[in-house]
């Protein structure tokens, strides 16, 4: 088996961007505009509609009208992975669709996560009929694996089925896993090929590195992205190591409480932007306490988002 390599823009760190929301719960385009612009400016790439981005509870429409805003605004799109998996195969076919049109540098696309125990033949369908329907050549998927919320497990052999039919399409993907055996088994047999995974945190960062893997896409990424994307580029260095287990403090702290709405108050915090606290439904606000709790953490540990 092997795959085209294609001219690689993505960077080794992506971060599934956080989404302000307005007060009537649509996503805020400008907001969202100048956040990825401070990403972009800390050598992070964006891979907007992530599950830290609340993406699933966003209509498909509100997507692309916002992916159209932030090109428009001056986004590059080489550096742009939107997430365009839905239960829907119309929706997905939609949405990626719109990203390739927008010339984005790929799709970060989850499987139909509704039907529990389905097979390996159908989700190998799904696939396959979102390829078909998109019908462009400049499709690059990176399947997003994510088993703790889809409950779907995506097996080695359908990973190799869908990157041998699909060479210059199936390039990549994000394992969110937090199974570093698993993560290391695809890597050992599909990377060879230049199939491109990407570690679901940065906490598998230096392993990936150093087991034939690009980099990660990690929604600490968000909150700390210069320091991540720095070690993804020098990880080569003796004190690599000693990096690793900074950014791990530092996922750890945010780790305590609910990751979406600790990250929010970070953002809302340093950007003294109380707006950025919203959550959609059934997601919620940290409480008072818990806001006052993390940010203390935080300032134990000199943590802070210069430039935001």
């Amino acid at each position: 088996m092997t795959i085209s390599l294609h001219p690689l823009t993505l960077p080794a760190v992506l971060s599934p961007v956080l989404t302000p929301f307005t007060a009537d719960g649509s996503p805020d385009a400008a907001k969202l505009l100048k956040q990825c612009k401070w990403l972009e400016a800390n050598g992070v790439g964006q891979a907007i509609f992530g599950t830290n981005s609340e993406a699933n509870s966003m209509s498909a429409p509100q997507k692309m009208a916002t992916l159209t805003t932030l090109i428009e605004g001056g986004l590059n799109p080489e550096h742009l992975m939107p997430g365009t998996g839905a239960t829907s195969i119309d929706a997905t076919v939609n949405m990626t669709r719109h990203a390739v049109n927008h010339k984005c540098a790929g799709v970060l696309m989850l499987p139909p996560f509704y039907y529990k125990d389905v097979s390996d033949d159908g989700l190998f369908a799904y696939f396959s009929e979102v390829i078909q329907k998109v019908g462009s050549a400049a499709l690059q998927i990176y399947i997003y694996n994510i088993p703790p919320v889809t409950k779907i497990n995506l097996s080695l052999s359908l990973l190799e089925r869908l990157a041998k039919e699909y060479p210059k399409t199936v390039v990549g993907m994000k394992d969110s896993s937090g199974d570093w055996a698993y993560t290391e088994s695809v890597i050992k047999l599909l990377a060879p090929a230049g199939f491109r995974v990407y570690a679901g945190s940065e906490v598998f960062l230096m392993r990936a590195l150093r087991a034939g893997g690009v980099g990660c896409i990690s929604a600490t990424a968000n909150v700390n992205p210069k320091a991540i994307a720095d070690l993804a580029a020098h990880w080569r260095e003796s004190n690599a190591d000693e990096r690793q287990a900074g950014l791990d403090q530092i996922r750890g702290v945010f780790a305590k409480y609910q990751m979406i709405a600790g990250m929010k108050t970070a953002v809302a915090h340093f950007s003294k932007d109380p707006e950025w606290l919203k959550v959609r439904p059934p997601l919620m606000q940290l409480s008072a306490d818990q806001q006052a709790q993390l940010l203390s953490e935080l300032k134990q540990i000199n943590f802070s988002m210069p430039g935001l």
